[in-house]
């Protein structure tokens, strides 16, 4: 009997797995139910995509290691035994097979389903590098010096002005002393403190954002649930 899933249709219970518990979704992929299976896909692209990209060095590869690490996972189900969460031994897997791609253990075949998007206005920061249809370099490199350019700003004079003299004009400590007119130890002092308060305050301006940082939703998330469930089918893996 076909799956309504992969006529574009949720089959009757799909729309509910958004609200079953973990271990349930994985007792129903252990008896081959795909619905359950695209479920914990697309709940837990995310995550590994963001730590197997924390480990590589780009989309492309990141992506095809978490196809590969769903596919081991869902054909080894019959070796998880529960005594940790799915995530977390799933998570494991995905660490493991992102190190040894870095160590040349696997070599990737040229695998790129990542469009890669323009940044958009509200994102942390940009580098984006040089390319057809891309911005140029300086965007990154504006976009850094205005943010810090504000942090900095945030400071009070007394921290402010040792930091520009030392940092930006790279005048010694005992110059900066003899042209205030305080000890050097102050100045030292002044100038931790303001590393400390600019670290502090750039945390801050990007905090908002790092719920963007290495995004795999949307079309890429449901696109990874499709082909994993194409390749369990087609390495025998009965599901209905």
């Amino acid at each position: 009997m076909k799956n309504n899933a992969l006529q574009g249709e949720a089959a009757p219970h799909a729309r509910a797995t958004g609200h079953q518990q973990e271990a349930e979704l994985v007792a129903l992929a252990r008896s081959g139910d795909e619905a359950a299976v695209r479920e914990l896909i697309q709940r837990l692209n995310p995550r590994l995509f963001r730590i197997i990209r924390g480990i590589v060095d780009s989309d492309a590869v990141a992506e095809e290691l978490v196809q590969e690490t769903y596919l081991a996972a869902f054909t080894r189900l019959e070796t998880f035994r529960g005594e940790a969460r799915f995530s977390t031994w799933i998570t494991s897997i995905a660490i493991n097979m992102a190190r040894m791609q870095r160590r040349g253990h696997r070599i990737l075949e040229g695998y790129d389903t990542v469009t890669e998007i323009e940044p958009r206005t509200g994102t942390v920061l940009a580098f984006p590098g040089p390319g057809p249809n891309r911005p140029e370099p300086s965007l990154g490199r504006t976009q850094f010096r205005e943010l810090l350019e504000a942090a900095i700003g945030d400071l009070t004079p007394d921290f402010r002005l040792p930091f520009l003299m030392h940092e930006v004009e790279g005048m010694s400590i005992s110059s900066i002393a003899h042209l205030l007119q305080i000890n050097p130890t102050t100045v030292k002092t002044r100038l931790f403190r303001a590393r400390s308060k600019l670290r502090t305050g750039l945390e801050a301006k990007i905090q908002s954002g790092f719920d963007e940082v290495f995004p795999f939703d949307g079309a890429r998330c449901r696109g990874m649930a499709d082909r994993v469930v194409s390749r369990l089918q087609a390495e025998g893996y009965r599901l209905r």
